[in-house]
């Protein structure tokens, strides 16, 4: 654990001694953040290659651990191709993270390169190869399946990194509590290289902060916030090849919680607006905490409190046997739909409203024809006008209606049904302007006019949210074959249908 500690220590200084040069010359470089209209919040040109510094502290630093002539240096001497065989992929993102800064580079070629990353990882033996069962036991994953979602994971964790590099200090922040999340966990396992590998980097990380908190005078840059993200996502993947369980795969999914709430949300949105997937926006979550009138500082410590509350959700699951990942799962999904109603995503709003409004129709969809089968037995019984008429009286009219009127082929009224509205009834059409109509034919299978069933609705009512067609149609067919009925008892002698009123 000393050991540990005094790599930390190394790590940190060497990363506050590397940010003033690495940032000054940025700036001779030209790799500078200008200000815009835009996504980018800073008022001033700012240097964006913190990641060459972090990059090399942590380089430097683990060049001494062979040099401790401990216990620590043996194992890492050991390890020594396992550990190459996680650098080269990630140097490999840092190096384009480099070019990203200076030239900038589209979404589709950073997935690009970060597959190669990963592809990196699989051949050397780095890649998810079990899930847990929920019989017991695990299932051993087909090698196509395994690359697949070794793929996923490590470009999915890499993006939700940089797409939270947004105000000072948040990625690097985050990336804090990713990396103590993945040392405790390392160090639970019996894992030295990862606690290794994870203390160093949480050190020059730690050690950077210092110049990129808010007021920032250097940000991260591609080659920063790309190089933390596919560490962290390469680290919690070799720290899974000890267990067999879906826990190694569950701690690091839930304690990197805020970078894939973030992937996930923007995902959603820009899905739900129409925008292209992959490109950036201004729509993150600290974009709507500095809407909200946060300072930098305030929302970049909010969001390091929500970090924190999942590292700690995360080491929660280290103990399986108390049963309590369900409930760490139950309180973050209450935890990120409260979050999301606080943030007043406009996406969000108008897509729960349209559920709302779903959800009602079909409620009163439902209604509306449970009537019409409620009044069914009685059309059923229906053998003469009058007794049509009295079936329809007892059906329950849905308030989208204003005036319904039955009507014979020769213009006589059967049945008229209107509204009444502060005590006087609705009248028909010819005296309501604002009104629009429905007519139905009554044609049976034999393509005969038992008359015409019309639907008026006064529209300065507002609009209604039920499928008028499918009732007005509904109620029109049930119509027609008792017409059809009265019609035969007609043609066999049985009574004439009467005019009503």
């Amino acid at each position: 654990m000393r050991t540990y500690l005094t790599l930390f220590i190394i790590s940190t200084l060497s990363a506050l001694l590397l940010t003033p040069p690495v940032r000054r010359k940025a700036r001779e470089w030209g790799a500078v953040a200008i200000p815009d209209d835009g996504r980018h919040i800073h008022a001033a040109p700012t240097p964006r290659l913190g990641g060459i510094a972090i990059y090399v502290a942590f380089l430097l630093t683990l060049a001494l651990v062979p040099f401790t002539g401990n216990l620590v240096s043996e194992l890492f001497t050991q390890n020594l191709p396992r550990i190459v065989s996680l650098l080269i992929p990630a140097t490999l993102i840092f190096l384009f993270g480099i070019y990203d800064d200076f030239h900038g580079a589209s979404a589709p070629v950073k997935i690009f390169f970060q597959t190669i990353a990963a592809t990196l990882l699989f051949t050397s033996g780095l890649r998810i190869e079990n899930l847990s069962s929920p019989f017991g036991g695990y299932w051993r994953l087909p090698l196509l399946v395994s690359f697949a979602l070794t793929a996923l994971w490590v470009i999915l964790i890499t993006n939700a990194f940089n797409l939270i590099d947004g105000i000072d200090g948040l990625a690097a922040g985050a990336s804090i509590f990713a990396l103590l999340s993945i040392l405790i966990f390392s160090i639970a396992q019996g894992n030295p290289e990862i606690s290794l590998l994870s203390i160093t980097l949480l050190g020059a990380v730690f050690g950077f902060l210092r110049y990129n908190f808010n007021p920032a005078t250097i940000f991260l840059g591609d080659s920063g916030s790309l190089f933390l993200g596919f560490m962290a996502a390469a680290l919690s993947l070799v720290g899974s090849q000890k267990g067999s369980t879906i826990v190694a795969i569950a701690i690091p999914l839930v304690s990197f919680g805020l970078p894939i709430t973030e992937a996930g949300l923007s995902l959603i949105r820009r899905f739900l607006s129409g925008a292209p997937l992959l490109a950036g926006d201004r729509g993150h979550i600290h974009h709507r905490l500095l809407d909200r009138g946060l300072s930098q500082r305030q929302a970049a410590i909010i969001l390091y409190g929500v970090c924190g509350l999942f590292s700690l959700f995360g080491l929660m699951l280290l103990n399986p046997q108390r049963n309590i990942g369900a409930l760490v799962f139950f309180i973050i999904g209450v935890g990120l739909i409260l979050g999301v109603q606080h943030l007043r995503y406009p996406e969000f709003a108008e897509l729960g409203e349209q559920i709302r409004r779903s959800v009602h129709r079909r409620r009163r969809k439902l209604a509306n024809h449970v009537s019409l089968r409620r009044a069914g037995a009685d059309l059923e019984q229906a053998g003469s006008a009058d007794q049509l008429r009295e079936a329809l009286a007892r059906l329950d009219i849905p308030d989208d209606f204003d005036a319904i009127l039955l009507s014979l082929p020769l213009g006589q009224t059967l049945w008229r049904w209107q509204r009444e509205t502060d005590g006087e009834t609705w009248a028909e059409s010819t005296e309501r302007p604002y009104a629009w109509q429905l007519t139905i034919p009554l044609l049976d299978r034999d393509q005969i006019l038992h008359g015409q069933l019309s639907f008026w609705r006064d529209m300065r009512r507002g609009r209604t949210e039920i499928d008028r067609g499918s009732f007005a149609e509904t109620l029109a067919r049930e119509i027609t074959r008792v017409l059809a009925r009265v019609a035969q008892n007609q043609s066999s002698g049985a009574d004439r249908p009467a005019p009503g009123n």
